[in-house]
């Protein structure tokens, strides 16, 4: 089963005239992959989507924190386009949000002390301390809050509370990291039991064996999926992975790499690099 038709990578502020015309007939879906604290790559992926309508939809697909600089502006950026409109704006669930949920409720030090996971970055940029690289380990004074996450904003953490886990629409279903597999195939997320798979799994069954109804998702860097089922630019593995009946949208940002847009249904990319 070949893959969907990406089209290509797109910089422009406005679509062509034939994209435009095709606008009027489809609504179309704008997905955003993982920005982990990466404020610079968000504002450049939007400043090079053509214009937003009412009839729009923006889903994020979570991972908003964490790692890069800026988790609180991201945060911020991404709660003031849904008040602000005109697109609709869908917020999903990522692990990273969870995880500090679940931090916030009972604890979870496996989880922020790690310096991978780029607690430390979230911690100062909701401080509103400046967020170096060279400093990923939390100091003495700062491992209270960190361990906590009593740093953040009170509203801020009814936000997480409230982000859905999934979204689907004409297009395509929406998730952080994938569809876990049930007795008889792989699960629609509306039947999966423990909804926190869809933010947590990595699997490679998902990634080469799913069909079905498009799923775009982020969470596993697209570095690590198979590259030689990616119709698009197959020779660069660090781009969008388009696999026979999923795209990856993860391409690094807030930890080196780049952010990535995906334009639905007619499949342009738009990249922050």
């Amino acid at each position: 089963m070949s893959g969907p038709a990406i089209g290509h990578r797109r910089r422009k502020q406005a679509p062509s005239s034939a994209a435009a015309g095709y606008h009027w007939a489809v609504r179309r879906t704008f997905a955003i992959g993982d920005i982990h604290g990466d404020l610079q790559a968000l504002e450049r992926v939007f400043q090079r989507l053509p214009s937003l309508e009412a009839d729009d939809t923006v889903v994020f697909l979570g991972d908003y924190v964490d790692r890069g600089p800026h988790s609180a502006k991201v945060v911020r950026f991404v709660r003031e386009a849904a008040k602000q409109g005109p697109a609709k704006v869908v917020a999903l669930r990522g692990n990273h949000e969870d995880a500090w949920l679940r931090v916030i409720d009972r604890g979870w030090p496996e989880f922020v002390l790690p310096p991978g996971n780029g607690c430390v970055a979230a911690m100062r940029s909701f401080e509103g301390k400046t967020v170096l690289e060279s400093e990923a380990v939390a100091r003495p004074d700062e491992v209270k809050s960190l361990l906590s996450g009593s740093f953040f904003p009170k509203e801020v953490v009814e936000w997480m509370r409230a982000l859905p886990y999934w979204y689907e629409d004409e297009h395509a279903i929406y998730v952080h990291a994938g569809l876990p597999h049930g007795k008889k195939g792989f699960l629609h997320p509306s039947k999966v039991p423990v909804p926190a798979a869809l933010l947590w799994l990595r699997d490679e069954d998902f990634f080469r064996n799913y069909e079905g109804k498009l799923v775009v998702f982020g969470h596993t860097a697209t570095a690590f999926l198979p590259p030689e089922l990616s119709t698009y630019t197959p020779e660069d593995p660090l781009d969008i992975w388009a696999g026979p009946c999923c795209v990856g949208l993860d391409t690094g940002a807030g930890k080196g790499g780049f952010l990535t847009g995906l334009e639905l249904p007619a499949m342009h990319v738009y990249e922050s690099r």
